[in-house]
């Protein structure tokens, strides 16, 4: 897991050959003016949320982590607290994975808990399980869903 600013993106483009597309779009794009739903970027899935957030026990009950894409969390506007931890310290899966969804949930409850500030992001790697959309009010975010390489 990665937490950073956008002024910050261009420093991880080493880390993943569709990074740098990633972050080029993050920053030269006017986020606050993006419509809720979903778009591809430079061959990625993209979609933009605006949602109440909620508590960290109702978020838990989405404990999430992914197989085969990488997320870019990004806050855009709010304030989101989400919850993580390590995939290998998680041992309850909750149903099966979702191949269509790429999606596995764990009954496991989160070791740590962090919070986005507008204009900060997050890269969730597969071996992270994570818990976001808590807080107070209204939490606007964008996900770029990177392929595994």
């Amino acid at each position: 897991m990665i937490i950073d600013t956008l002024a910050n993106g261009h420093k991880y483009a080493a880390l993943h050959p569709q990074f740098k597309a990633a972050f080029d779009y993050l920053t030269s794009t006017d986020l606050n003016a993006l419509e809720v739903g979903k778009l591809e970027v430079a061959g990625m899935k993209t979609a933009v949320m605006e949602k109440e957030g909620v508590t960290a026990e109702t978020a838990s009950e989405k404990f999430e982590c992914h197989n085969n894409n990488i997320d870019i969390q990004v806050l855009i506007s709010g304030t989101e607290t989400m919850g993580w931890t390590p995939r290998e310290n998680c041992t309850a899966p909750k149903g099966e994975y979702n191949p269509e969804k790429d999606v596995l949930f764990y009954a496991d409850k989160p070791q740590m808990h962090f919070t986005l500030e507008a204009g900060q992001f997050v890269i969730f790697y597969p071996e992270d399980v994570h818990a976001p959309m808590i807080g107070d009010g209204v939490i606007k975010k964008l996900v770029v869903k990177v392929p595994k390489a």
